[in-house]
């Protein structure tokens, strides 16, 4: 029994240095070390030897078993080293090819826009302010002078939730509640950039949402001098030195007076062409002084206090400033457009 052990080792040892493969591998463990190879059956015939015998057989059977087993994982463990190699050198990365370039991003033509717009307002003393885009109807209208039946609501068509809920059709509803929060105690001097919504027909000039620079300043004998002083001020600035600006009386429901501003053609220098549809002067925004009804609906008193509002489209001046024909391209994200104004 001891010399067929032996034999059995030397043939099983001989076939796992002869195996190519771990098919060849498994092929060898399950012929020798499986429930019906000869191993196994030396081990269920030793009720049959005697019982000196057992001891030795059984230790001898244990340890060609043994010894069988390391030989086969030492040969799996080459064998899975090979194919690991062989994956790697498959897989590998060549790190002298050069590398694929990362596309940064930047920020939005409109958001520079308005942060150039809000850096030159808090450097004249402005303070910025939001306020929520679903907006009540007394705080978006009514309390801007502009009662339910008041014909003007007819300019701004809007996006109704319910009876008393809507989308903001202007930022000036973060005026009034600035005001009612000071209740007439306190001086107001404050922009209020944000999205605004009302139902329009997409052109190259429209848009159903879009957004809006707001601005107030409410005090002790504020002037129209004073509105014209700070909006010439911004057009010199955004615009540059050489533009001149001019008034025309409007109508505006939460100003009284209500005026249009102009800025000189920057492509004609004020002498007449196409952009300009030949006059020279090109409309850029609307103000005026606060109406006294919407400063007492506030809890400023009209007599005491007085104020000026005005209101620009980022849009409209991002379309002056650069050339862009087209408001549509602010909201397509046609990364061709938007790359031009990266780090402007």
């Amino acid at each position: 029994m001891q010399e067929k052990l032996q034999a059995l080792k030397e043939d099983a040892l001989k076939k796992v240095n002869q195996a190519e493969n771990l098919k060849d591998l498994e092929a060898v463990r399950v012929e020798y070390l499986g429930k019906k190879g000869p191993i196994t059956e030396v081990l269920r015939g030793m009720g049959k030897l005697s019982k000196e015998e057992r001891p030795v057989i059984g230790e001898l059977a244990n340890t060609v078993r043994a010894e069988i087993t390391r030989a086969l994982e030492l040969k799996k463990s080459t064998f899975e080293a090979e194919a690991l190699n062989e994956q790697l050198r498959a897989e590998a990365i060549d790190v002298t090819l050069p590398g694929r370039p990362v596309s940064v991003g930047g920020a939005h033509l409109l958001t520079e826009i308005v942060t150039e717009i809000e850096d030159l307002f808090i450097g004249m003393g402005f303070d910025v302010k939001e306020g929520p885009e679903v907006e009540t109807d007394y705080y978006n209208f009514e309390a801007l002078n502009l009662p339910k039946d008041h014909p003007a609501r007819d300019m701004q068509d809007s996006f109704y939730i319910t009876e008393e809920l809507l989308l903001r059709t202007h930022t000036s509803p973060v005026q009034a509640r600035t005001m009612n929060e000071f209740k007439g105690n306190k001086s107001v001097k404050m922009i209020c950039p944000g999205k605004v919504y009302r139902r329009d027909t997409d052109d190259a000039t429209h848009s159903h949402q879009f957004t809006q620079v707001e601005g107030l300043y409410v005090d002790k004998n504020v002037r129209m001098s004073d509105l014209k002083g700070v909006l010439n001020q911004f057009a010199k600035q955004f615009f540059g030195e050489e533009r001149e600006i001019r008034l025309r009386p409007s109508f505006f429901p939460f100003t009284e007076p209500s005026v249009e501003m102009d800025i000189s053609c920057k492509v004609c220098q004020g002498k007449g062409c196409s952009v300009c549809k030949q006059t020279g002067w090109i409309e850029i925004l609307g103000g005026g002084m606060v109406h006294p009804s919407v400063l007492e609906m506030a809890g400023y008193d009209p007599k005491e206090y007085s104020g000026f509002a005005f209101g620009m489209g980022p849009e409209r001046i991002a379309m002056l400033k650069y050339g862009v024909d087209d408001i549509r391209h602010f909201y397509t994200n046609d990364q061709r457009f938007l790359k031009q104004y990266h780090n402007l």
